[in-house]
């Protein structure tokens, strides 16, 4: 059997409201390849639609709503946050990432995410949308446990920090001059640091993937940040090897995110607050050095808020790893 290794990757939350329901590691896929650096595209969207409390349904792609790219980039019909019931009502966020991983040693993995942010707000018949760059994203992982070397049954366990950096706009404002609320701009103006550990585990062909994260955020220049989130993940994959260069992994996946919100000063607003699970499908294809990762997920649970629930997450991602051989860093390493 070929070594196993979940790619964990810790997507730049908040910087837009989408990555503000992808509290956790973002999936980049399970890939074959042992230590490879690489550089791959992701594409992710989540929706919120339907009041829980009013008992509306909510939809997967709500009429009208363009799940890769919007119709209209950058454009306010007279948008203003209020959420009366309006059954028409949705919050639609995309996210189109360059991601770039790099392993100084063995043992140590950098990465780095630049998001290109896409969001769309609908309240009571009326839409803004908000684009362009997000904010990026710099961390580091240490693998901990390494023990890939045996037959039948491998593990790993990857301990690693980083933080997000303010580099998206946080600062549009409407044609009077109001700022936009927070989670509507591309960027939030705020420093956040994490931590995450991901472990995974296979016997044969069958393997389990768990990760989990907390997230710290400070104040932005309007005092607004959000309260501390965490999440985790969980994907129980299988490997099926199709001929000499091709591998497929059918997966399931379940993806849990909770956090009280924004802050303002220092004081919780309740405004997206979240405390919401996702369960769903995954399917990851692997051709020498490409990959094509993809996972689709739908609520299995939702807190009842005063805001749009929870109707699912998308993520398609394309990539490509290099047959790494030499490392920068050629210190002795620890036995895994």
């Amino acid at each position: 059997m070929k070594k196993i290794y979940l790619a964990l990757a810790l997507s730049s939350l908040w910087s837009s409201a989408a990555q503000a329901c992808d509290i956790c590691g973002c999936f980049m896929g399970i890939t074959p390849y042992d230590n490879q650096s690489g550089v791959s595209l992701m594409h992710r969207y989540r929706i919120f639609n339907g009041y829980q409390q009013l008992g509306q349904s909510h939809a997967f792609f709500p009429a009208g709503v363009q799940p890769f790219v919007p119709s209209h980039p950058n454009r306010d019909e007279g948008y203003q946050h209020a959420h009366k019931g309006d059954a028409t009502d949705y919050e639609a966020y995309r996210v189109v990432e360059l991601r770039g991983k790099y392993f100084l040693a063995k043992r140590l993995e950098l990465n780095a995410f630049v998001p290109y942010v896409m969001n769309t707000s609908q309240s009571n018949g009326v839409q803004l949308n908000t684009a362009g760059l997000g904010d990026v994203t710099l961390f580091a992982g240490f693998h901990l446990i390494r023990a890939i070397e045996t037959a039948g049954v491998q593990s790993r366990l990857i301990v690693g920090a980083g933080a997000k950096l303010p580099t998206g706009d946080y600062q549009r404002t409407n044609a009077s001059g109001r700022r936009y609320p927070m989670l509507n701009q591309p960027g939030t103006g705020t420093t956040d640091g994490f931590v995450y550990a991901n472990y995974i585990g296979s016997f044969h062909n069958v393997g389990l993937s768990l990760n989990s994260s907390y997230r710290r955020a400070t104040r932005n220049r309007f005092g607004n940040n959000v309260a501390p989130s965490t999440s985790s993940f969980a994907n129980l994959f299988y490997r099926l090897a199709v001929g000499s260069n091709w591998q497929v992994y059918p997966s399931a996946q379940l993806y849990y995110e909770k956090t009280k919100g924004e802050m303002l000063d220092g004081q919780l607003t309740h405004e997206h607050a979240m405390n919401d699970a996702l369960l769903g499908p995954g399917l990851d294809v692997y051709y020498k050095n490409f990959s094509l990762n993809t996972s689709f997920q739908l609520p299995i649970y939702t807190a009842t808020t005063d805001h749009p629930a929870s109707a699912g997450r998308m993520v398609l991602a394309l990539g490509y790893s290099f047959r790494q051989t030499k490392y920068l860093l050629k210190g002795r390493q620890p036995a895994g």
